[in-house]
């Protein structure tokens, strides 16, 4: 992998780094590729297409950034581990949603059905253990399975939410917790473990808040759009019955917005209620909040083992998921 094919806000940070950390992430780039294409004309062609889709890498760099550049293959295996598990997610939250694209791409499931869709799913995130199992690495492994479940706990609660327009706030950031920030949190903690350096929780704590902020910014973007941007319709949270935080704010602002009733929508009343929202000032809160959750991130930076370059390469990081959607 080139620097310039590594997209933002990683570019930054690859142009930033000492020859160590881009080419590390080539290694990773170049095993997911093998682990991808190894298993058969089928489920392999289909796992490769979903790695080509691209993405920000952000989980692997996290990764290999906590380790620092001292760690050796461990962290590379963790990486590629970390990445594994977030695209089976991906492929697995396409196949509960009937999504017809991601990232401007055809999903898994929209190109050859549900049944491959979930065997694909099921080929990485077995891939991502197999990865870890290699040379040991118990505290990896166990850190990955409570990720997993993290993750599973999560969808159930956004499943369990579906249209369900009176959810309160910390429900919603408790379900962004698991299902989104404990996986940034576990890329730290995983890349610190294989360093055998201290400083596991501080980093964790750095995830967490980084993952976070980039949910609620995600959830901005869906409102804004636009799909050349998103690489997916504007709305598809609405219309998917998702209700976000942008949603529960600008209910409190907007009164009309009270009694929207997300079943049903078709994709131009889903675009006029992201009018609405962005009328008041939900996304601004929302956005406020995310910035508030990368000071404190880079707050954490200030107190962390770490050297000059990893500490500004973090930082980076944190500056980058703002700046992704500013």
């Amino acid at each position: 992998m080139t620097r310039s094919s590594v997209p933002p806000p990683v570019t930054a940070v690859m142009d930033a780094a000492s020859a160590w950390l881009p080419a590390r992430m080539a290694v990773v780039e170049d095993r997911l590729a093998e682990l991808a294409g190894a298993y058969g004309p089928k489920l392999g062609e289909e796992a490769e297409a979903t790695l080509k889709a691209g993405g920000k890498r952000l989980r692997p760099i996290l990764v290999l950034m906590a380790a620092g550049d001292g760690a050796g293959d461990r962290a590379i295996r963790v990486a590629t581990a970390v990445e594994l598990l977030h695209m089976a997610t991906l492929v697995h939250d396409d196949v509960l949603d009937g999504a017809p694209v991601r990232r401007g791409r055809p999903t898994v499931v929209a190109r050859s059905g549900r049944d491959r869709a979930v065997g694909v799913g099921d080929l990485l995130l077995s891939r991502a253990f197999a990865e870890l199992a290699v040379g040991g690495g118990g505290a990896e492994v166990a850190e990955l399975s409570s990720a997993s479940v993290a993750l599973a706990l999560g969808e159930l609660a956004q499943r369990s939410d579906t249209y369900d327009t009176s959810i309160s706030e910390q429900r919603y950031l408790e379900r962004c917790s698991l299902k989104t920030a404990r996986l940034f949190e576990s890329a730290c903690r995983m890349g610190r473990l294989a360093s055998g350096r201290p400083g596991t929780e501080e980093l964790g704590s750095f995830g967490r808040e980084i993952g976070l902020a980039f949910q609620l910014l995600d959830d901005v973007l869906d409102v804004t759009g636009p799909p050349e941007r998103t690489g997916k319709a504007r709305g598809t949270d609405l219309l998917d019955g998702t209700v976000t935080l942008p949603l529960i704010l600008a209910r409190r602002l907007d009164p009309e917005l009270e009694s929207v009733e997300l079943r049903g929508l078709d994709q131009a009343r889903a675009e006029e209620i992201c009018d609405r929202i962005a009328a008041t000032e939900a996304l601004d809160q929302v956005r406020n909040r995310a910035k508030g959750g990368i000071a404190r991130a880079k707050g954490i930076l200030e107190s962390a083992d770490l050297s000059e370059e990893e500490g500004q390469l973090l930082g980076m990081i944190a500056d980058g998921v703002v700046e992704r959607y500013s």
